[in-house]
């Protein structure tokens, strides 16, 4: 069966995926946004061999989180599990900077291990602490924060109005605030 779906929004074809779980929808979608990953992937890992297989990753981490979660806005979204890849990746190579710190002496090399852990703490419970906000505010949070786009490219990116994106990073703000307390208490 060849699906139909030239015509058809991003929000149509997540539906019909939800309606039957024919993972065909979900190769539409992707396909779509191939141009869009690799872009994003190079533009993080600087590297074409990299970049590809990251959107191999990408496409099969995003398959499987939406066998388990209802996405809405899957243009950002997709965005959003991207650069998270990309940043991962680049985490992961980033032990060379432990490495190098290792040559340092005395308590210069003590300093800057310890200045690596605690970035390390809080960027993984920043990571920890946006997915546990609503989808609407992680979206908005990220695109502002992290991605440092005006309202306005967010009103683009997204189908939030105005009012819905400034609400979103307001409260969306004030809640990672209120996670990222509990998560340093519970270190």
């Amino acid at each position: 069966m060849h699906l139909q779906h030239n015509d058809k929004e991003d929000s149509e074809i997540l539906h019909s995926f939800y309606l039957d779980h024919n993972n065909e929808w979900l190769g539409i979608l992707l396909q779509r946004y191939t141009g869009l990953l690799l872009g994003v992937c190079m533009k993080y890992l600087k590297n074409e061999d990299d970049a590809k297989d990251a959107v191999q990753q990408i496409f099969l981490k995003a398959i499987g989180e939406l066998q388990k979660y209802k996405v809405d806005y899957f243009k950002s979204w997709l965005y959003m599990i991207a650069k998270n890849h990309c940043l991962m990746k680049l985490r992961g190579k980033g032990k060379i900077t432990t490495a190098i710190n290792d040559n340092l002496v005395g308590e210069d090399a003590a300093v800057a291990k310890d200045a690596i852990v605690k970035k390390e703490v809080a960027l993984t419970n920043l990571e920890e602490a946006l997915k546990l906000l609503n989808e609407e505010q992680a979206i908005c949070v990220t695109l502002f924060y992290l991605q440092k786009k005006s309202y306005q490219e967010i009103v683009g990116l997204t189908s939030f109005n105005m009012l819905q994106v400034k609400s979103n990073i307001q409260n969306g703000k004030r809640n990672l605030k209120i996670l990222m307390q509990r998560m340093h208490k519970d270190e």
